[in-house]
C-alpha cells in the first residue's frame, strides 16, 4: 500500500513540474554573430594627410620647417642676445660654421615634439683628442643634449661621444664618419609633459639615428642634461628654441630641417 501511495506523489510531483514548464517560454536557440565583412574593419574618415617625400634621401619633405639650407642663418639668433643674429659664418653658399667664442646659436622659433634632421662635420684639421675634438652639440627644448662629437677613432667616456645623449645614454654604436665626411642626425624626439601643479607626469624620449644606424631606441632622457651633477627636471615648461653649441671647435653644420609632430 504504500508503494502504491509512493508512486502516485511521484507521478503527480512530475506532472506538476511538467505543467510548470509549460507556463514559461523554451530558451532560444544561440543567435550566430553577424558574419564579418571586409568593409566592416575599414576607416575611411578622415583621410590621412598628403606630404611630398623629398627626391633625395636625407632631404625636406614638403610640411618640413627649413632651419637652414645653407643661404642664410634667418631663421638663427643669437643665445647670448636673441635680438642679434647669429653670429657664425655662412662657408660658400653650403653650410655653417661655429665661429669658436661667438657663442650659442638657437632658432627664433620654438618646438616641441619634433622630427629632426641634422648634418654635420668635424673641422677638416684634426686638433686635439677626447672632447676637444669637433665638439658641439643640439639642444632640444634648450635643456636635453644631442653630443656633436668627432669620435672617429677617438675615445672618450662612451656617454659623451658622438649621439650621446650627454651624461645621459651612450649610444649603442659608434657609427661616426671621418673629419672629411658629412655625418646625419634624424631624430624624433617627445617633448615631457608635466602635471598642472609643475611636476613631472612623463619624462622626453628620443630616438636618434646616426648614419642610418640607429643609436638611441626611444630612451628615456632622465632630465637636464648638465655637465655637473645628476640630471634632472627642475621646473615645468613648455615648447622652447633649439640650440647649437659653441665648444671652441669648427664645426660645421648644413641642412637642418625639422617637423612638427
Amino acid at each position: 500500500m504504500k508503494s502504491r501511495i509512493l508512486w502516485f506523489s511521484l507521478v503527480t510531483v512530475a506532472h506538476i513540474f511538467t505543467s510548470q514548464a509549460q507556463d514559461y517560454p523554451s530558451t532560444p536557440p544561440e543567435v550566430s554573430p553577424m558574419p564579418m565583412k571586409p568593409e566592416m574593419t575599414e576607416i575611411w574618415e578622415p583621410e590621412v594627410p598628403v606630404v611630398t617625400p623629398a627626391k633625395m634621401l636625407g632631404n625636406a619633405p614638403s610640411d618640413a620647417i627649413i632651419l637652414f639650407d645653407g643661404s642664410n642663418l634667418d631663421q638663427w639668433v643669437s643665445k647670448d642676445d636673441p635680438t642679434k643674429p647669429a653670429p657664425w659664418k655662412i662657408v660658400e653658399n653650403d653650410h655653417m660654421e661655429v665661429v669658436p667664442g661667438t657663442g650659442y646659436i638657437q632658432t627664433k622659433m620654438k618646438f616641441g615634439d619634433c622630427q629632426l634632421h641634422l648634418e654635420f662635420s668635424a673641422p677638416d684639421e684634426v686638433q686635439s683628442v677626447g672632447q676637444g675634438r669637433g665638439n658641439s652639440g643640439v639642444f632640444f627644448q634648450d635643456r636635453y643634449e644631442l653630443q656633436i662629437l668627432d669620435s672617429y677613432n677617438s675615445r672618450t667616456y662612451r656617454n659623451g661621444q658622438a649621439a650621446s645623449i650627454y651624461k645621459d645614454h651612450a649610444p649603442l654604436v659608434n657609427a661616426m664618419r671621418s673629419p672629411m665626411e658629412w655625418n646625419t642626425y634624424d631624430v624624433v624626439y617627445t617633448a615631457p609633459r608635466f602635471k598642472e601643479d609643475g611636476r613631472l607626469d612623463s619624462p622626453a624620449r628620443i630616438t636618434v639615428f646616426h648614419n642610418g644606424v640607429l643609436v638611441q631606441n626611444n630612451v628615456t632622457i632622465n632630465g637636464q642634461t648638465y655637465y655637473i651633477g645628476l640630471h634632472n627636471y627642475p621646473e615645468a615648461h613648455g615648447d622652447d628654441v633649439i640650440s647649437l653649441q659653441d665648444h671652441g671647435n669648427k664645426t660645421q653644420f648644413r641642412n637642418i630641417w625639422l617637423r612638427k609632430l
